[in-house]
């Protein structure tokens, strides 16, 4: 099992910036995927940036490509979405989640997950 803790959201005026970090513990010596969703009230959960265990295979939504970046410390076993530019539609729930393997179609695919976080709320005020 793995057990992934968020952290990082807020509340922040559009064109402002935030940075979530997730923190993974528990059986972190296998290689994870690692992954942010984000789910708005009413609407679908969907996936907004992808990282593979290497940090070599990146996917972003294209709702945020050239605003929001992840990364990945698998030293420090987390991970982070640095979000720049925020709009009020980047409101949402963000989880973080995590798909077994060194590149997860789970994840990738924007399907699923193995294990998620709890989530971290970001509220983008105009």
């Amino acid at each position: 099992q793995v057990q992934l803790v968020e952290s990082g959201g807020g509340l922040v005026q559009a064109g402002g910036s935030l940075r979530l970090s997730c923190v993974a513990s528990g059986r972190t010596s296998r290689t994870y995927t690692m992954g942010w969703f984000r789910q708005a009230p009413g609407k679908e959960r969907e996936l907004v940036a992808g990282i593979s265990w290497l940090g070599s295979s990146r996917t972003y939504a294209d709702s945020v490509k050239g605003r929001f970046t992840i990364s990945r410390d698998n030293a420090k076993n987390t991970a982070y979405l640095q979000m720049k530019g925020l709009k009020p539609e980047d409101t949402a729930v963000y989880y973080c989640a995590a798909g077994k393997g060194q590149r997860s179609d789970l994840i990738f695919s924007g399907l699923s997950a193995d294990y998620w976080g709890q989530g971290t709320q970001v509220t983008v005020s105009s």
